[in-house]
């Protein structure tokens, strides 16, 4: 029996029945680390590490990536906040899409869930090396980045890409019909207390970010 395929729901403008009220925003950066660099060499892409945040300037951002600055082995969940330590200098792409006020508190929930528990959860280097062999190597209470924000969005029933949770990238999300592109530039030009938009040809920022090279927005 041949199945339909269920389309995604419009979240970059909302869909007839269904009021999505809140923001959310996914943010691609480069850390600069020696670890984002070797992605980098996998993937063509200079952003490659993923955040969700929940606010426009970004002061409640979360992800999977290094707790301790210098030491490359110390991941698991992380707070981050722009200017500060691997996100100091940093260069990014803002996509924006909208939830519904309970799936807003499912995603949150989960968040608050991970960050009680922080403890008993780390940093899935070997879910990386997986995504190299085409594999899927199970682990509990691991993530990486990317895979750490398509799950925690899944369990709040909320896709924006069909790439499976352990085998997600920074791409997915540049793909995704289902963000809006908003800016793409130095990640302190965005959480400034006015944020920098560039987002008057969402399209042609898409296809920059899926260059290779990367190369920043002029403005």
């Amino acid at each position: 029996m041949k199945t339909k395929k269920i389309p995604f729901p419009d979240r970059t403008g909302g869909e007839d029945g269904v009021e999505f009220v809140r923001n959310i925003y996914i943010v691609l950066t480069d850390t600069g680390t020696v670890l984002s660099k070797i992605i980098r060499r996998y993937t063509g892409s200079r952003l490659n590490h993923v955040s969700i945040a929940f606010d426009e300037q970004l002061e409640e951002m979360y992800s999977f990536g290094r707790i301790q600055r210098h030491n490359p082995f110390s991941g698991g969940f992380v707070r981050e906040r722009p200017g500060e330590g691997l996100l100091e200098d940093a260069e990014c792409a803002v996509f924006r899409f909208r939830v519904t006020e309970e799936e807003l508190h499912r995603i949150q929930a989960r968040i608050r869930e991970i960050e009680r528990e922080r403890d008993r959860y780390s940093y899935n280097f070997l879910g990386l090396i997986g995504i190299m062999l085409n594999r899927e190597i199970p682990r509990k209470r691991a993530y990486f980045c990317s895979q750490f924000i398509v799950e925690t969005l899944l369990a709040a029933g909320v896709r924006v890409t069909d790439t499976p949770a352990w085998r997600a990238q920074a791409r997915d999300f540049s793909e995704s019909k289902q963000l809006e592109p908003l800016y793409e530039g130095p990640l302190a030009g965005w959480a400034a207390p006015q944020p920098v938009r560039l987002a008057d040809h969402p399209r042609s920022l898409r296809r920059r970010l899926l260059r290779v090279p990367f190369r920043r927005a002029a403005g």
